[in-house]
């Protein structure tokens, strides 16, 4: 299946969800902020959210500074 990802498109196992995706890419679901299809997802959905093939990912890093 395919996915678009911060523009880039990305091949991916049926049935992975969004945190295994993030776990993949060695991003901590608890530092990223993600919108699927122009829709801001929740923390909490992310190991609920199976992805599907033409979704379209966008995802932050939340950085600390000052």
């Amino acid at each position: 299946m395919r996915v678009t990802a911060n523009g880039r498109e990305v091949h991916l196992d049926e049935g992975i969800t969004l945190e295994g995706f993030l776990r993949a890419r060695r991003l901590d679901p608890r530092f990223v902020i993600v919108e699927r299809n122009g829709e801001a997802l929740e923390r909490g959905r992310y190991g609920d959210t199976t992805l599907a093939d033409g979704d379209r990912l966008e995802v932050v890093r939340a950085v600390a500074g000052g």
